[in-house]
């Protein structure tokens, strides 16, 4: 089979290793992939928001089986113009991936159909938005209503941080026309949780937990990035929160999406807080989480491709889908100075013994030598019999992997750890 993967990050690296374990996969090419995933698969420089050019590369090619990856295609419909070619893919629709690509739609699809997450408001006017935090409880979550690269979300500690978000967004345009509504909403405490979900709009296997780690600094300090580590299974996923999740929350939204006339097929990402009070959705993203991807996949037994397609097919009810019960870290390293400035450019070293188990996110290829290309640069994930095992594994490949300006945080897993010591 001709398989091919559009998006060019370490989650995308990790689910091509991942498919590249079925026997029935011959070639599978990445758009546009990048210098770590050239090594598993032949990366094409077609942009991942290139619909056209993707449909035309598939159709030319012989592709016998799309994934979608990231957000930005899904909400343009890539999944849509490849169907409409008669190409199977997995990833939802545009319709569907509206969840992820409007927060005003999948606030307002919480409330219709009663599915628990915080308290908000929704503004389309800056003067309004900024009468409202005048009487609003602080801290308070300010979020641009699209798509913002993971960085349209403020949680602002006073009003005055409040406001200024709010003029960032509406006024000074700094996520674009995702600024143009905003969402103001209660703050919520407690554990966080990911939980990534197959579903082909009937049936929901959720993966195994996971707990990301967004701050750039250790002990959650600093500014938020698109992630800086991630441990599986996560502590505070009991299975009574699981039992509570499946019937309050997952399969009430896929029931909300079908109501809505917006069958989701594909991966459905549950960004989830466990409040005093229960399990609270605090977002929802239309795809695998990136670094999440890196420690769920690595624990999965069964056959992605095989898993996939049954999500495409609708068959999902009919197919296994297991994960082994060890435990997985991923540690991200980074360019210092993300997720600000950085400079990049400077040669990786990766011992061979270490290649399966990195996936790399920004790097690019010249010369049979890679280079950082990017602010997270790659992660290392190892897979043990126990989480400190996990933990103390992936530092000690981290230690083995050379380039210039590498950061990382040193306190991946220690939160999750105290958790199970509690």
């Amino acid at each position: 089979m001709n398989i091919l993967v559009v998006g060019g990050g370490g989650r995308e690296h990790s689910i091509i290793k991942k498919l590249k374990e079925n026997k029935d996969v011959t070639t599978i090419y990445a758009l546009p992939g990048n210098g770590g995933i050239a090594r598993d698969a032949q990366c094409v420089p077609i942009s991942a928001v290139d619909i056209p050019g993707i449909v035309d590369f598939a159709i030319n090619n012989s592709i016998d089986f799309a994934v979608v990856a990231p957000d930005d295609p899904l909400v343009l419909g890539c999944v849509d113009a490849l169907e409409e070619k008669g190409i199977p893919c997995f990833g939802p629709n545009k319709k569907a991936a509206i969840i992820e690509g409007s927060k005003v739609f999948s606030k307002n699809l919480m409330k219709k159909y009663g599915i628990p997450t915080a308290e908000y408001e929704v503004f389309d006017d800056m003067e309004k938005a900024l009468k409202y935090l005048e009487s609003a409880p602080v801290p308070t979550v300010i979020k641009a209503d699209g798509l913002a690269l993971g960085k349209g979300v403020i949680i602002a500690q006073t009003r005055d941080e409040a406001r200024n978000a709010v003029i960032e967004m509406m006024q000074n345009k700094k996520f674009g026309k995702s600024g143009e509504n905003i969402v103001i909403e209660e703050f919520l405490t407690g554990p966080e949780v990911s939980v990534l979900a197959f579903t082909d709009g009937n049936t929901v296997v959720p993966m195994v937990s996971s707990m990301d780690h967004k701050r750039a600094g250790n002990g959650d300090t600093g500014l938020n990035t698109g992630g800086m580590g991630t441990v599986a299974p996560n502590p505070y996923y009991t299975k009574d929160v699981a039992e509570t999740c499946m019937k309050e929350i997952f399969i009430p939204t896929i029931n909300a999406m079908n109501s809505e006339g917006r069958t989701f097929k594909g991966c459905l990402y549950f960004g989830l807080m466990i409040t005093k009070d229960g399990p609270r959705v605090i977002e929802y993203n239309c795809r695998f989480g990136d670094p999440e991807t890196q420690v769920v996949l690595p624990l999965m037994e069964s056959d992605l491709l095989t898993v996939m397609m049954a999500v495409s097919k609708g068959t999902l009810a009919d197919t296994e889908v297991r994960f082994s019960d060890k435990y997985a870290c991923c540690v991200i390293m980074a360019s210092k100075g993300y997720p600000l400035a950085y400079e990049k450019g400077f040669e990786i070293s990766i011992p061979e013994e270490l290649y399966d188990r990195v996936f790399v996110a920004g790097a690019k290829e010249k010369d049979g030598k890679i280079y950082t290309n990017g602010g997270r640069v790659l992660g290392v994930t190892s897979v043990c019999d126990s989480l400190k095992e996990a933990v103390n594994e992936s530092y000690k490949a981290v230690n083995k992997i050379k380039f210039d300006n590498a950061y990382y945080r040193t306190d991946i897993g220690s939160r999750a750890l105290q958790a199970r010591e509690d």
